[in-house]
């Protein structure tokens, strides 16, 4: 019989204890399972917290970019019919994205529930995910709104360097490297990211006031939105969350 699985005696002791510890953690959190979206501008901390959120309360993170790359690479139906729109340079239906996500979220490894990120980005999506989850007598619990300041927002990104090589981020305000523009280790030059500037940003900004905005207006009408000041620290901003 052919098997894929990888053998156990290839992941390092640390991985597996890991893994233990974390299935014997998420055995004693109640059976309710909980959905939640996290929405906010680029740059709001979403990337931050979601991890967190997603190790206090043993969900799993759908992120829908990787889920649609996943989904190509292991050819499944819906994988295939993504890629023939990809390839022909179509955008990817909604109906084929919350199919993508009806699959997902049956994984194990979802019982618990799990965070959606990146998805609805418009108010047809929004009502689509909810058709689809209500067929199955479940719904969003919550939807935490990163809500920030574009002022705050372009002042925390464009001030992010990178060291290419290794990956340290820099800010030129909130964490500066010792030497302006250089790596604290290696002295090597930071670089920017072409999507740190303040003309991408503005342009991703747009895309969200005019796309996005609306989508946290519509769960907002159903009471389920929580707004979380993400101007404020990492730290403080998950205590709301677990709020």
């Amino acid at each position: 019989m052919a098997t894929n699985s990888m053998n156990l005696e290839d992941i390092p002791s640390e991985s597996l204890m890991s893994e233990l510890l974390r299935r014997m953690k998420c055995a004693s959190k109640p059976d309710k399972r909980l959905i939640l979206i996290v929405a906010g501008p680029p740059g709001s901390g979403k990337g931050t917290q979601s991890p967190i959120i997603k190790d206090e309360y043993c969900l799993c993170h759908l992120a829908t970019g990787d889920m649609l790359r996943a989904a190509v690479a292991a050819k499944t139906p819906l994988g295939i019919k993504a890629k023939e729109a990809m390839d022909k340079g179509e955008l990817v239906s909604d109906d084929l994205v919350v199919g993508i996500i009806d699959e997902a979220m049956k994984k194990p490894s979802c019982k618990k529930g799990f965070i959606l990120d990146g998805f609805p980005r418009t108010v047809g999506q929004a009502q689509k995910l909810d058709d689809m989850l209500g067929k199955q007598g479940v719904k969003i619990d919550k939807v935490l709104d990163f809500a920030i300041d574009d002022a705050v927002l372009e002042e925390r990104i464009t001030g992010r360097w990178i060291h290419p090589a290794s990956g340290r981020t820099y800010h030129t305000k909130f964490a500066p490297p010792k030497v302006p523009g250089l790596d604290d280790v290696t002295g090597e030059p930071l670089v920017q990211r072409k999507d740190d500037t303040a003309a991408v940003l503005k342009s991703r900004l747009d895309a969200f006031h005019k796309q996005t905005q609306p989508v946290i207006d519509y769960y907002s009408e159903k009471g389920i939105v929580a707004k979380l000041h993400a101007e404020k620290p990492p730290k403080e901003v998950t205590d709301e969350v677990k709020k």
